[in-house]
């Protein structure tokens, strides 16, 4: 293979580690603005809902946002349709409707977070390797250019060897803050989901004891405190 086309794979290889830090450092910005805005969304949400907090309260609030909200407008929306619906053998209770309902929004609030994860996941993992290809195409590149020399002394080696695994401590740069972000924003994940599954039971405890039953518990409660987790718990039992 020629120097020249050995030259563009190692230049290819630092523009492509380059690109896959200009995506990496993108996605935590945009993932760390849209994890601080539902928190916001949500935390209002939960603000705005006075103790005792009931269903008939609920489908009044009409200017909410976040997926708390969401999640809750499912569960409104599936009571009101079994509520409504002819009472016959097949129809499903209010609490089964609510259940579906809330674990389907749920799943899709997941999918929705999880946007962009997997991006970050595949540059933390090729990014070491492709760094390694750039250092194994460059130093074949130094080997021949101390080939057509004549000399293996220091001063010709250490120059072409020292620049070749340049292209191995730039894929590990790159790769490091990705596997670092995806292992952060995994968690996050994780316990936006739990606070999910907690605020659904309570939800669906409230669908048992009906419609007009209060869940004084989640008032001012950010869904993902930990704190107050054990209220959540102990209003679903």
């Amino acid at each position: 293979m020629s120097d020249s086309a050995t030259n563009l794979i190692v230049k290819g290889t630092f523009a492509l580690l380059l690109l896959g830090s200009v995506i990496t450092w993108a996605l935590v910005l945009v993932k760390a603005r849209q994890r601080w805005l539902t928190r916001m969304q949500d935390n209002h949400f939960l603000r705005a809902v006075k103790a005792p907090l009931r269903f008939s309260t609920l489908s009044r609030l009409t200017n909410e946002k976040g997926p708390t909200w969401r999640v809750t407008q499912a569960g409104l929306k599936a009571i009101e349709e079994a509520s409504g619906a002819g009472g016959t053998e097949q129809d499903e209770s209010p609490r089964e409707a609510a259940e579906r309902a809330l674990q389907s929004q749920i799943h899709a609030e997941r999918r929705t977070a999880e946007s962009g994860l997997a991006v970050l996941a595949s540059i933390g993992t090729t990014s070491p390797f492709v760094g390694l290809f750039g250092t194994v195409w460059g130093i074949i590149h130094a080997l021949k250019a101390i080939g057509h020399s004549g000399s293996a002394s220091l001063e010709i080696v250490a120059g072409p060897i020292g620049e070749a695994l340049v292209a191995t401590g730039l894929g590990i740069a790159v790769a490091v803050p990705a596997v670092l972000a995806y292992n952060f924003f995994t968690r996050q994940l994780k316990v936006q989901i739990a606070d999910f599954d907690q605020y659904g039971a309570v939800f669906l405890a409230g669908v048992l004891r009906g419609a007009d039953t209060a869940l004084s518990s989640v008032e001012s409660v950010p869904v993902s405190t930990p704190a107050r987790k054990g209220e959540l718990r102990e209003a679903s039992a």
